[in-house]
């Protein structure tokens, strides 16, 4: 990417990957924003804070000229609370940012991809987010450069604080039916909802869960019926598939190939979400979905997830959300 500097404020999360944390700096270097925001997670033993110190100490001298901001937790807070208070610090800043975990890495074309699109829809309270991630990999690339949808990925993305704001890490407005049926209409897909729900419930009822982020940022733009922005070829590939982390290898998301976005933007006729794509969006995420299958959680990380809450729940306290699973959202 050449050209002037990226205006629009960048936001890196990391924990104890250096080396991941250098690869995700790197891509996003030939973008040059003027500002880079550091969210970090603290250590939970000494073998960790010395990890979490090396990639710390890569943020400090990122490869281009910038302007770095820190919010760093000296202890382990876990994914669930660092993310909510990072992106809350972040907004008390600026208006809009760019966000990537320690493992997302993005093609160079998503920087003015977002940048475009967030000056093009910025007092649009319809869109809520820019994504991305296209869990189809292509998508009417042939006549588009985005679409809208319900869902979009957060393996790289984009929002504006006035859609931040209603952010909830507790979703309590789930425990209310009348906003379960809105989802529900609103999702319009009976599939749909009957795998999106039990994963609602499951962060409702677990007030301990210390990873999940993202869900709940699922839920906030269900419950404004809001929309994402979705790329028409995918511009985010998730490596955080190793060492037992992140997406298991085998996972049609993991590690997903990126592809360049054909410039200058190409929008499509209206604002309304892709019925079809939706759908299949959530069967690539849990490949076991679909007509005449029953409808479950088919991610092979849930059994560890469901432990670890459990563990959690007794008072154990041994994992924590910082131990990344990178579940798709």
């Amino acid at each position: 990417m050449s050209g002037p500097a990226l205006e629009t404020p960048v936001v890196i999360c990391i924990f104890d990957r250096p080396d991941m944390t250098k690869q995700v700096l790197e891509a996003i270097a030939p973008a040059r924003p003027r500002q880079l925001f550091v969210i970090a997670d603290g250590p939970r033993t000494l073998e960790e804070a010395d990890r979490c110190a090396q990639a710390l100490a890569t943020t400090e001298k990122p490869g281009w000229e910038t302007e770095v901001h820190y919010d760093v937790s000296r202890v382990n807070i876990g994914a669930r609370r660092r993310f909510d208070t990072g992106i809350r610090w972040v907004f008390s800043q600026v208006e809009e940012a760019i966000v990537f975990e320690d493992d997302c890495i993005p093609d160079t074309t998503f920087f003015p991809f977002c940048e475009s699109l967030l000056e093009r829809y910025r007092h649009d309270t319809r869109v809520m987010m820019i994504s991305g991630g296209n869990y189809l990999q292509r998508w009417k690339d042939d006549r588009q450069s985005y679409h809208f949808s319900r869902f979009g990925s957060t393996y790289g993305w984009a929002t504006w604080r006035r859609a931040w704001m209603f952010y909830d890490t507790r979703m309590l407005a789930w425990g209310n039916p009348e906003v379960r049926r809105s989802i529900r209409e609103y999702l319009a897909d009976e599939e749909v909802y009957g795998l999106q729900a039990p994963r609602f419930e499951r962060i409702y009822a677990d007030v301990n869960d210390r990873h999940c982020w993202d869900l709940q940022w699922v839920f906030a733009r269900l419950e404004q019926q809001g929309l994402a922005i979705v790329p028409s070829v995918n511009l985010v590939s998730n490596i955080g598939n190793v060492g037992g982390r992140g997406l298991p290898p085998g996972h049609p998301l993991a590690s997903m190939p990126t592809t360049p976005l054909r410039l200058p933007l190409r929008s499509p006729d209206q604002v309304a979400p892709d019925d079809e794509y939706d759908r299949l969006h959530v069967r690539r995420i849990r490949p076991s979905a679909g007509p005449g299958k029953r409808r479950r959680w088919a991610n092979p990380i849930a059994p560890v997830v469901d432990r670890i809450g459990e563990a959690l729940r007794k008072g154990l306290n041994r994992d924590s959300g910082a131990l990344e699973t990178n579940a798709p959202t």
